[in-house]
């Protein structure tokens, strides 16, 4: 398996398609309005303005925006909540009209390399069992299935959907490119 962090820094690195790159930077209250019409966008039944200035504004919550290099246009965002070393992404969200750029593996790479370096050791999140496109990047990145909720989603149509709880092993990458770190600083060249 390649490097967690050059696999994610690799990924930040891959161009839009709809040519401008975004930007990925952290967020807050201020772009709750922004973050509530993209939740809108991409759920059936999405988080208030209210609900996002109240998590973007907690101290245990982490956000990251995708924007537009030069309008600022949110594209994007990610928000996960920590405690202690383990964390929760609670949503990710892209513009429809930004979809398949590669704007969520750039927001989910940067977010993760945040998480490494506040030592998160586990993060977890639940998807929708329906949303193929989102599964597949949280397995691009790594998260295995580690259980399911039953009925979890509201759907459009009024029906319920399952939600996939997923993990990733944040602290064993992280260990790995310590121990890979540590072993080059201390290297001497020979001679």
């Amino acid at each position: 398996m390649p490097n967690f962090f050059a696999k994610t820094l690799s990924l930040l690195r891959y161009p839009m398609q709809s040519g401008s790159l975004p930007v990925i930077r952290r967020i807050g209250r201020e772009r709750a309005a922004d973050c509530a019409a993209l939740h809108a966008l991409s759920f059936a039944h999405p988080w208030t303005v209210a609900e996002l200035e109240q998590l973007l504004g907690a101290k245990e919550c982490l956000a990251d925006g995708a924007l537009d290099g030069k309008t600022q246009s949110l594209f994007g965002f990610i928000l996960s909540r920590q405690a202690a070393d383990e964390a929760e992404i609670l949503t990710i969200a892209v513009d429809p009209a930004h979809r398949k750029a590669g704007i969520g593996a750039k927001l989910l790479a940067a977010h993760l390399a945040k998480l490494a370096a506040a030592r998160v050791k586990t993060l977890f999140l639940e998807v929708d069992q329906n949303n193929v496109a989102a599964r597949a990047l949280y397995a691009r990145f790594g998260f295995s299935q580690v259980g399911e909720r039953k009925a979890y989603y509201r759907t459009a149509d009024g029906s319920r959907a399952t939600a996939l709880v997923m993990r990733l092993d944040l602290d064993e990458r992280l260990s790995s490119r310590e121990r890979h770190d540590s072993l080059g600083s201390n290297s001497k060249p020979s001679s």
